[in-house]
């Protein structure tokens, strides 16, 4: 049994960590041309629309909420107010709200795929696979959420912080329900598989466009004169 979590919760996650650091870097060395979401919105718009802001909606702000609950840790709330009550009604009210978005989101961009019969022709079975893992690992997640009621921050939490400092305990997810332990996974998995998916795009989000400069238009008064003239 030691063996068994040693190789599920420290060897597994690694595996997966290390293939999602390096798959990126090596297919963005590799295959530029390749680096992006591949859309389908131009066979299929109305469907896609209320999947993809709801799913990335969802998504965005569970991954933030994932980060801020259970890297940081409680004495850090508790500075501020927080205890862990506080801290776990927190995260069970907004996990329930961007759950339900970036459920429903991946269901309707799975039923697009599948019965849209354009999208469909025009997809590849990796397109399929990345969606549907989509789906399972929010599945789960909000299954945790409405049914699981488990207190994560004496054991999920100091896990994932023992995964980033290089220190992990995997004991510490013996008494974790089977149902956590299951989305932890698949959503490691996720991680693995994501380089070699259209979900790459993830760092091609257009975050310097905010940033870039102003884009100044000016007319030529020569080009203005002769199209005064035209109409005229």
């Amino acid at each position: 049994m030691d063996l068994f979590y040693t190789l599920v919760f420290t060897v597994f996650p690694y595996l997966c960590l290390t293939t999602f650091v390096v798959g990126h870097s090596y297919r963005y060395v590799t295959d530029r041309y390749g680096w992006n979401t591949r859309s389908s919105e131009f066979l299929e718009k109305d469907q896609l629309f209320y999947g993809s802001v709801l799913f990335h909606g969802g998504i965005l702000f569970t991954l933030a909420g994932h980060a801020a609950g259970l890297l940081v840790p409680q004495h850090l709330f508790d500075l501020v107010g927080i205890n862990s009550d506080a801290h776990l009604s927190i995260a069970y009210w907004s996990g329930l709200v961007v759950g339900i978005a970036a459920f429903v989101g991946s269901l309707l961009l799975l039923w697009r795929r599948l019965n849209n019969d354009r999208v469909k022709a025009a997809g590849t079975v990796n397109d399929l696979v990345t969606i549907s893992g989509l789906v399972i690992v929010v599945a789960m997640g909000l299954y945790n959420v409405v049914f699981g009621h488990f207190n994560v921050l004496d054991t999920v939490a100091p896990w994932i912080r023992g995964i980033v400092t290089f220190s992990p305990d995997s004991d510490l997810m013996r008494t974790v329900p089977l149902s956590y332990k299951l989305h932890i996974l698949s959503a490691l998995a996720l991680l693995a598989f994501s380089p070699f998916s259209r979900l790459v795009h993830i760092w091609s989000a257009p975050v310097f466009y905010f940033f870039r400069r102003q884009i100044l238009f000016r007319r030529k008064p020569e080009l203005t004169r002769k199209m005064v003239d035209t109409r005229s």
